[in-house]
């Protein structure tokens, strides 16, 4: 006779005794507090990081509509789960469990946040592992991966990332506008519109940024509930130039201001609007770029089945 893991230690998870993983949920929050007060305070007022505080509402939203569903699948499960499956994910929970408090440790001690972050979300769904098993925790698996966009990312990667990205921006909006007739030229990721200087920063052309579209656009995918996997990675590829246009339509959007109105209406008002306005752009050609490839994806799938009779009558012929 076999006999469930969960039953011999109530603090292996989801079993007739569940009183373990609470004392983990209980852990997990009184680690987490103190993190999401750190990045409240010291990292999220920043331009850079100000997506951390929307991605994790995001998540949190997420994962409270999607718990009935786990609860629901985990139960379901639970009825026909083999014995070895049920010690396999225990196992597999714990090691992650280990593994993410001493990178929690490692990150708290020498003030990495991204160790720190990372540790506290893989120790979450360990967490959820035990408590729910594989499927349950498949069901939350997208709330649990859009929370990896709060992650912040070191200064050192984002610098020297950012660097190329700038100067294409800076080129390709200094070359616009001069195909526009506008007395626009360029020096590395300075322009210069007529007497007025204006250097392209991180926030105008960063990584940062473009992570945030990224987090944006899988969010619009998850959304719409695509179902095809090829759609949703070819619209996650899809994302990287559409933010770059939405970038270089940003910088544009501000040398036109500041030879419209001056230099202190650029750096004003209209600074922080074309913030929104780069969102807001991304957005309306995720939604172009999608609109064409379902409409595409709507085409191939009339022409197939006419593809096949054609091949059907040559064949008969």
């Amino acid at each position: 006779m076999s006999v469930r893991p969960d039953v011999l230690n109530p603090f292996l998870g989801s079993g007739r005794d569940r009183r373990g993983w609470p004392l983990l949920a209980a852990g997990l929050l009184c680690l987490a507090v103190p993190t999401v007060w750190r990045l409240a305070h010291w990292v999220w007022p920043s331009d850079d990081q100000g997506h951390g505080a929307l991605v994790l509402a995001v998540s949190m939203v997420l994962l409270a509509k999607r718990w009935s569903a786990a609860r629901a699948a985990a139960t379901a499960y639970r009825a026909v789960e083999p014995a070895h499956q049920a010690i396999v994910d225990r196992r597999l929970a714990w090691a992650v469990i280990a593994a993410s408090l001493m990178l929690y440790i490692l990150g708290r001690s020498q003030a990495i946040l991204m160790a720190e972050v990372g540790s506290l979300i893989a120790l979450a769904c360990a967490v959820l592992l035990l408590e729910l098993g594989r499927k349950g925790l498949r069901v939350l698996a997208f709330p649990l991966a859009f929370a990896l966009f709060m992650i912040p990312l070191p200064e050192a990667m984002v610098a020297a990332l950012t660097a190329p990205m700038k100067s294409a921006v800076s080129t390709v909006a200094a070359g616009l506008l001069q195909g526009m007739g506008q007395p626009v030229a360029r020096s590395g990721v300075m322009l210069t519109a007529g007497p007025y200087q204006l250097l392209v920063a991180d926030a105008c052309a960063g990584l940062t940024t473009l992570f945030t579209l990224e987090a944006l656009g899988l969010l619009y995918l998850h959304l719409r509930g695509y179902t095809a996997w090829w759609r949703n990675a070819l619209m996650a590829v899809l994302v990287v130039p559409i933010s770059f246009m939405a970038n270089v339509l940003r910088v544009m959007t501000l040398v036109m201001v500041t030879l419209t109105w001056g230099d202190a209406a650029g750096q004003g008002f209209a600074h922080d609007f074309a913030g929104i306005t780069l969102f807001m752009a991304a957005l309306a050609l995720l939604i172009l770029v999608d609109t064409g490839v379902e409409l595409l994806s709507a085409a191939g799938q009339r022409w197939a089945p006419a593809a096949q009779r054609s091949r059907a009558v040559k064949k008969a012929v």
